[in-house]
């Protein structure tokens, strides 16, 4: 810390009054030095922390701080004041002041020596020897951690050599992030083991309080007889306690200003979490809560898997849930590159015809003032968004499976799917092969020497290697197969058994409101027109798709407008917003009423999605848009026979919700329909009272 302190950057005799005041005062002598650009600048970092949290501790100090691009090089600054500063502590103001100077990107060396300083201020001889410092030299040489001039060093109330190398020991200490436990662990006269404690502190700087709290705690842990471990997840970075100490533990505090990390680690066990401060300024009362709290038996929630799909499920679930949701995670990432890139192509039809897709490349030819250019340019937009529709999907599939590290290969499995032809099923079964070789992987007993480059090369370079092999050599030609039987089936399905699909997809499309059931139907759909000439068959699908998946919530809006007393005034409210919800495509809208009432509401939905998918394909309706609702009209093959479609289904299902509900005989909240207060208002058109 030699080069971090001077005398020059003491002032044992700090007239300020004030917080401001102060850490002007301290800066202005970091300015003279070169260590700040910018005194303004710097004061403003300076506050903002500040403003975070209160920099005050108690025992009278004061430690503000910050990182700043105003600063040269890790710098220290010190001021004892004789009347005290207000720096926000419980107990009153501070008479030792620190000013900690890091530079924005300081490296992990000087940030670990100034949290040794942290730690230090949570020793009494430490700080005791400050108080009684007689110049500025020695200050600094006890800051150091060396030993201070001897003139001055019979006038501390500490020995000069126990300050020194308490500082230079809490040093090396901080040069890695986890503190370690005792040296020799208390043992209780009883024969049994130390209650045991892990805990984490972190602050939003991650220079001081996440350090001031760690030593806290360790000695307040000491006092108390336990075992107390402490992961500091500060500015420098931080060293993962060993999960064998964690398993051992009985209790863990978290005293935190900023998220913890990895903090499924500790689920399962007896927890207290509370703000950083209270680590440093109340560490006994911290152990003391955790200790009756496992004398209870309280304890967090089980730690959730770790892939992402699996952290939104829950425990337990059968390996059929996990399939689907892994499905779904694909579905959810791609469906936006869907609608951007579909909308993209359609707008570029619609203003530069349908020839539009034999343009040349705007690379090569682009007229400002030409609207087929302009037609030219939106479409390629759109065909280039539409390019990464099976890649996405088959890398997020196995990111939902093996998290990260299954996006490569992922990625690659979807991609070679579409170079031979297999399209959206080969990005299924891509990206289900990358997640599973991923998981194999990683279930490999791997040397200590090969962990760092496995996530960065090993795992990426041989899960992409086997997914291209199976994809290009072994599975890829048979599915290819497969998608190109299943297109020439749908290009030739016409009268009675086009109309039967549409019955079909209109089911599905309203049976779960957007769940998975909704978007295997929609998907189907999109993959049909993400290319770029697609069959009528495949618009024709889109259309009725996207018409049966409008009829729920205008289905909705449409009963609760006709027979107000049948609902609630919050499903009065919600058919309000349904008719938007509807027109615009997002089958989401009716949920609200299927989840109060799904016997009566699902098959109504699914009726009425029935006909109108039936209608639509019997209509011969196309679409090359993938959403957009009653908004891309314009787009539409027979538009006119579209809206016809989506009214008569809106119609049935509105009619057969007000049957199926009329049928209970009573209003929601029980009164008989006769009776009901709505029913006479509208009668006598009267408003209802409130």
């Amino acid at each position: 810390m030699s080069d971090m302190i001077t005398a020059d950057l003491v002032d044992l005799d700090l007239s300020a009054d004030t917080k401001e005041a102060a850490a002007r005062a301290l800066a202005a002598r970091m300015v003279a030095l070169g260590r700040v650009t910018d005194l303004e600048g710097f004061l403003a970092d300076v506050a903002a922390r500040e403003a975070q949290m209160p920099t005050g501790l108690d025992g009278g100090i004061g430690i503000p701080h910050c990182r700043s691009a105003h600063v040269t090089e890790p710098t220290l600054a010190f001021g004892r004041s004789a009347a005290g500063i207000d720096f926000g502590a419980a107990d009153g103001p501070a008479d030792l002041i620190f000013l900690i100077a890091a530079p924005a990107g300081a490296d992990d060396a000087h940030l670990t020596i100034l949290s040794s300083l942290a730690r230090q201020l949570m020793n009494a001889e430490f700080t005791d020897a400050l108080r009684a410092a007689g110049d500025a030299a020695s200050a600094a040489a006890l800051i150091r951690g060396e030993e201070p001039p001897a003139a001055d060093a019979a006038g501390t109330s500490a020995s000069p050599d126990s300050v020194a190398s308490s500082v230079a020991a809490s040093a090396d200490d901080a040069t890695g992030t986890t503190s370690e436990a005792p040296a020799e662990p208390p043992t209780e006269t009883s024969g049994e083991r130390p209650f045991r404690i892990v805990a984490v502190t972190s602050c939003p700087t991650g220079i001081a309080h996440t350090y001031m709290a760690a030593e806290s705690l360790e000695n307040a842990g000491r006092e108390a007889g336990v075992e107390l471990v402490v992961e500091t997840q500060g500015s420098a970075g931080f060293t993962r306690l060993d999960p064998a100490v964690i398993e051992a533990a009985d209790g863990v505090i978290f005293a935190h200003d900023v998220a913890v990390r990895e903090k499924d680690r500790f689920a399962g066990k007896p927890t207290v979490d509370v703000g950083v401060k209270a680590g440093i300024n109340r560490p006994a009362a911290l152990i003391t809560e955790v200790r009756e709290k496992a004398a209870r038996g309280e304890a967090t929630a089980a730690a959730r898997p770790g892939t992402p799909v699996e952290r939104a499920g829950e425990p337990g679930e059968g390996y059929g849930s996990k399939l689907r949701k892994w499905l779904m995670s694909g579905v959810s990432y791609m469906v936006p590159f869907v609608a951007a890139g579909g909308l993209l192509i359609a707008l570029g039809f619609a203003i530069g015809g349908y020839q539009i897709n034999e343009a040349k490349s705007v690379t090569e030819h682009f007229d400002w003032g030409q609207l087929d250019s302009w037609g030219a340019l939106l479409f390629q937009i759109g065909a280039a968004a539409f390019g990464f529709l099976v890649p996405v999907l088959a890398g997020y599939i196995a990111y939902g499976m093996a998290d990260r590290p299954g996006l490569v290969p992922g990625f690659v499995g979807g991609a070679i799917s579409v170079t031979i032809g297999a399209g959206f099923l080969g990005g299924l079964v891509a990206g289900l092969i990358a997640g599973g070789v991923v998981l194999g992987i990683q279930r490999i007993n791997i040397p200590p020497v090969l962990r760092g480059i496995m996530p960065v090369v090993v795992i990426p370079l041989v899960s992409s290697a086997v997914v291209g092999f199976l994809m290009f050599v072994v599975i890829g030609k048979p599915i290819s197969e497969a998608q190109k039987g299943l297109t020439d089936w749908l290009n030739s399905l016409s009268g009675t058994n086009a109309i039967l699909l549409g019955v079909l997809l209109g089911l599905m499309m309203c049976f779960d409101l957007g769940g998975p059931v909704n978007k295997v139907a929609y998907t189907f759909a999109t993959a049909g027109i993400s290319v770029a000439a697609p069959s009528d068959s495949a618009m024709k699908i889109m259309a009725a798709v996207m018409a049966a998946g409008m009829v729920p919530p205008l289905g909705m809006a449409l009963a609760t407008t006709v027979r107000k007393k049948l609902f609630t005034t919050a499903e009065r409210e919600n058919g309000k917003a349904a008719w938007v919800l509807g027109a615009s495509f997002i089958s989401e809208g009716a949920i609200p009423f299927a989840a109060a009432d799904p016997l009566r509401v699902i098959p109504a939905s699914m009726a009425g999605g029935a006909v109108t998918g039936a209608l639509t394909m019997a209509f011969g309706s196309t679409l090359r848009a993938p959403h957009g609702g009653v908004w891309v009209t314009f787009l539409i093959g027979k538009p006119f026979l579209y809206l016809l479609a989506i009214a008569v289904g809106t119609a049935v299902t509105a009619g057969l919700v007000i049957v199926l509900k009329g049928m209970r005989g009573t209003t929601p909240e029980g009164t008989p329909l006769a009776e009901s207060p709505t029913a006479e208002a509208a009668q006598t058109k009267q408003p209802v009272a409130a």
